[in-house]
């Protein structure tokens, strides 16, 4: 039994490793592993379901969840990967030192879009704003989200968006500092 899976695994594992391609992150071009209390490999169909403490991994990106299935149908660097739990967690590093991190019931990864959606009592932080929604769309190339209410109409079914105040000031004071230093360096060449 063991020895068939053997070249199940080693397939789907070649099948799961994402096409490198030009992108501004570096993270794109690195492997996806995928760690997982337990699997199960359906190499005909191209799927597999790993459960409990499940942690997919790309260079910063991270996504830990209690399943996910992914569907390889696609052929290689078109996985999508469907991870859920209560909740499901993103999180990514920036090129620039910037953290992203994201957290809903349910989790879409797509590698060929290189997008994550998010369903379910949504959340993303990213700079000095957090947004909440029942659905929320982020695109990881470009650092673009859309998100969306529920539809009730109510407060709770709203999208929401905080503005941290306080990182907004330590932003507006880098700025500042940073505005200084060029302008004292100006005054040096002179």
């Amino acid at each position: 039994m063991c020895k068939r899976l053997i070249p199940l695994l080693t397939s789907l594992s070649l099948t799961l490793s994402p096409a490198v391609v030009m992108a501004a992150k570096s993270d794109f071009k690195k492997d996806i592993e995928v760690f997982s209390e337990s699997q199960f490999l359906d190499g005909k169909n191209k799927k597999s379901i790993l459960i409990d403490n499940v942690q997919v991994t790309q260079g910063s990106l991270s996504i830990k969840a209690d399943r996910v299935e992914v569907e390889a149908g696609g052929g290689k660097g078109k996985e999508i990967f469907i991870a859920t739990g209560k909740p499901a967690v993103y999180s990514q590093t920036l090129d620039d030192g910037r953290v992203v991190e994201a957290r809903a019931f349910e989790i879409r990864y797509e590698v060929a879009n290189r997008t994550i959606s998010l369903a379910g009592d949504a959340e993303l932080n990213q700079n000095t704003s957090v947004v909440k929604g029942e659905t929320i769309v982020y695109d990881m190339e470009k650092e673009q989200l859309k998100a969306t209410g529920d539809g009730s109409g109510s407060e709770d079914g709203r999208v929401r968006t905080v503005f941290s105040l306080e990182d907004i000031e330590a932003v507006r004071d880098e700025s500042k500092a940073s505005d200084s230093t060029d302008d004292q360096q100006d005054n040096d060449n002179e």
